[in-house]
């Protein structure tokens, strides 16, 4: 009975730090624009005090050339599933692999122990939110306009999706 008072009280307390820091005090969630839904926002659990990443950085993160953040966690990717445009972008624009190539490189790389594991894959974006929410050393995408207070966005070269110089893009999908 004493620890589910305690639990309860530990989640009461993160969602009022997340709502404030969060800065949702008008009373009403945030609103996307329209840049922003057509973007991919890079997630991490609230509890990550990562702010800002370089795309190369990033890359190093999803590659699984770096495991564990600067606070000693151990890095948990999550992807959505193969096929969604979502993981497409992520493919194109941060590991600079088709599908298969991707398949390949976790392969070895969890062979030959440079990786702890492949990345997590899950069929929504809400999959992906939780998921995050709940692994404190995650890290993932969704779409920008899927975002919620559960999970932060971290800026991407200084800019946050919908923004002008943003790079993970599903309209990006077009072009390629």
């Amino acid at each position: 009975m004493k620890r589910l008072l305690t639990l309860k009280l530990f989640l009461a307390a993160g969602f009022c730090l997340v709502f404030l820091s969060g800065g949702f005090l008008s009373g009403a969630a945030p609103q996307a624009s329209a840049n922003s839904k057509k973007s991919l926002a890079i997630i991490v659990n609230v509890a990550n005090p990562l702010e800002s990443l370089s795309v190369g950085e990033l890359r190093k993160i999803f590659r699984a050339e770096q495991n564990h953040w600067p606070n000693g966690h151990h890095i948990t990717i999550a992807l959505p599933e193969p096929g969604q445009p979502e993981r497409e972008v992520v493919l194109k624009e941060i590991y600079q692999m088709s599908e298969r190539d991707f398949t390949r490189h976790f392969l070895q790389a969890t062979f030959t122990g440079e990786a702890l594991s492949a990345p997590k894959t899950l069929a929504t974006a809400s999959g992906l939110r939780k998921f995050i929410f709940n692994v404190p050393g995650a890290i993932g995408c969704v779409p920008a306009d899927e975002v919620d207070a559960t999970v932060k966005v971290v800026r991407l070269n200084g800019h946050l999706p919908g923004e002008k110089d943003y790079r993970l893009r599903l309209d990006a999908l077009e072009t390629w």
